[in-house]
């Protein structure tokens, strides 16, 4: 069932599996504003249905903020995140090999840090992640 549809985010919400699939948001500097608001409304739907499971598809996401902007946005996300009863997160990792790159450093500082407690898992098709989360 959908739970959010916009021009920034679409939540879709499986209560069989309690798989709760997102589509990443592009990420323009002019849209920051809506994109944290949109990313705040995930995080209190993931709360409010106690969703379990995270299946983020960064896959198409276009990076147009720089390097630092993107590691704060990980960074509070995470923080976000890990403040709910979420176990599992599946990535479908960027089909662009710099935005990939620069995802995984930003994971791996959050990870550092402790920002991250629940399961993070990177994947390449949609199948894999969804295989992953239901295990």
């Amino acid at each position: 069932m959908i739970l959010l549809q916009n021009s920034i985010l679409r939540l879709e919400y499986d209560p069989a599996t309690d798989i709760l699939q997102v589509r990443y948001p592009d990420l323009q500097r002019y849209h920051m504003s809506e994109i944290k608001h949109s990313l705040q409304i995930m995080v209190q739907t993931i709360r409010n249905y106690d969703v379990r499971k995270l299946l983020l598809d960064a896959r198409t996401t276009s990076v147009e903020i720089d390097d630092e902007e993107n590691r704060q946005l990980t960074m509070e996300l995470t923080a976000m995140l890990s403040a709910t009863r979420l176990a599992k997160v599946a990535r479908l990792q960027p089909f662009d090999p710099e935005n990939e790159a620069r995802a995984q450093r930003n994971i791996e500082e959050a990870r550092k840090t402790g920002a991250i407690a629940y399961e993070v898992a990177t994947f390449a098709t949609p199948a894999a992640a969804l295989e992953w989360l239901k295990a």
